[in-house]
C-alpha cells in the first residue's frame, strides 16, 4: 500500500525575476508543490487538505488517527487512489478512498467538518467549536519518558539536516519523531505543518506503533493547539518546536499531560508544561 508518485511533483520549476541589489536576472527557481488531496470514506467525501504530494497514505492514516476516526492500523481495511484526471487526461493522484474495517464507526461528516483544510490550518475545516477538541484514547500523562537536555537541544539541527526538499525550496515544514535517546524514527515534509505531523504519525500508525510512548515530536514551526492535540492523539509525551507555542497549546498540553517545549534552538529552550520529563545536567 505504498505511495507511488512522480518525484518531480514534490517540487516545481518556475521562471523568476531575481533581484539582488543592483543585479537583476531571470532564472528558473524550484518551489514546493501544493495540491489538494481529497479523503473519502467508502466513496463519501470526508475532507480536502492542501498538501505537498508524496507520503499520501501516511497522511491519510495520520489524519484519520488524529481526528479520532481510527485508533490504529487494524481499523483500516484498505485504501487506494481513485481516478482523478487533469486537463491532459493524466491521473493526478489527488483522491484517496478508505475502507474502514468492519465495526469501525463512520464519522458524521455533515456536522463535524466542511471538508476543507488549508495548508496553514487544519482546524479551520471544523464546523463548530465543540468539534475542535478530540479526546485521546491514550494516557499520555502516565508516560514516564525522560529526555536529557543535551539530546533535546540537538534535535533542531538533526531535523534541519534531514530536510531534503527544504534544501531545494526553502518552503516546507518538517516533523520528526525521535526516541527519548535522540534516534530519528521518521521525518516528513509538507507545505502544511499539520500535514507534516499527520504524515509522520501516519507512518507510525501503518507500522502499528501507536501509542508513541517515550517519543519526542519535533516540529520546524510554532506549536499550535492543533499540533498539541495531534501529539496527544498519537500518545506522544513530548512536543518540541523551534518557535513559540500558543496559549491554547499550553493549556491543552498541561491538561492532557504533554511536555511542551518552545523556542528550541541553539543552547536553550522554554519548557511550558510538565518539565519533569526534561533531565537537566547536574
Amino acid at each position: 500500500m505504498g505511495t507511488v508518485l512522480p518525484v518531480g511533483r514534490v517540487t516545481s520549476r518556475t521562471p523568476v525575476l531575481r533581484i539582488r541589489g543592483a543585479q537583476h536576472t531571470t532564472r528558473p527557481d524550484t518551489v514546493a508543490a501544493e495540491e489538494p488531496l481529497e479523503i473519502r470514506l467508502a466513496g463519501v467525501p470526508l475532507a480536502v487538505t492542501m498538501r505537498t504530494p508524496g507520503d499520501d497514505f501516511d497522511l491519510v492514516h495520520g489524519f484519520l488517527a488524529t481526528e479520532g476516526v481510527i485508533t490504529g492500523h487494524d481499523d483500516v481495511a484498505g485504501l487506494r487512489y481513485c481516478d482523478s484526471v487533469d486537463a491532459d487526461g493524466r491521473n493526478t493522484y489527488n483522491v484517496v478512498d478508505v475502507d474502514l474495517a468492519p465495526g469501525v464507526p463512520v464519522p458524521d461528516t455533515g456536522l463535524e467538518r466542511n471538508f476543507y483544510t488549508s495548508s496553514s490550518c487544519g482546524v479551520c475545516g471544523k464546523a463548530s467549536i465543540d468539534a475542535i477538541r478530540t479526546k485521546t484514547a491514550f494516557d499520555v500523562a502516565a508516560d514516564d519518558a525522560r529526555v536529557r537536555l543535551e539530546v533535546l537541544l540537538a534535535l533542531p539541527d538533526r531535523l534541519r539536516a534531514e530536510q531534503q526538499v527544504f534544501e531545494k525550496t526553502g518552503g516546507l515544514h518538517a516533523a520528526g519523531l525521535f526516541t527519548a535517546e535522540g534516534t530519528l524514527g521518521a521525518l516528513r515534509e509538507d507545505v502544511g505543518r499539520h500535514n507534516a505531523v499527520d504524515k509522520v504519525i501516519g507512518d507510525a500508525v501503518r507500522a502499528g506503533r501507536l501509542p508513541m510512548t517515550g517519543h519526542v515530536l519535533m516540529v520546524s514551526g510554532r506549536a499550535s493547539f492543533e499540533l498539541t492535540q495531534k501529539a496527544a492523539m498519537a500518545g506522544i509525551p513530548v512536543l518540541a518546536a523551534v518557535s513559540a507555542p500558543s496559549s491554547l497549546a499550553v493549556e491543552l498540553a498541561r491538561e492532557v499531560g504533554v511536555t511542551l517545549v518552545g523556542f528550541l534552538r541553539g543552547d536553550g529552550c522554554n519548557v511550558y508544561t510538565h518539565p519533569e520529563r526534561i533531565l537537566l545536567p547536574d
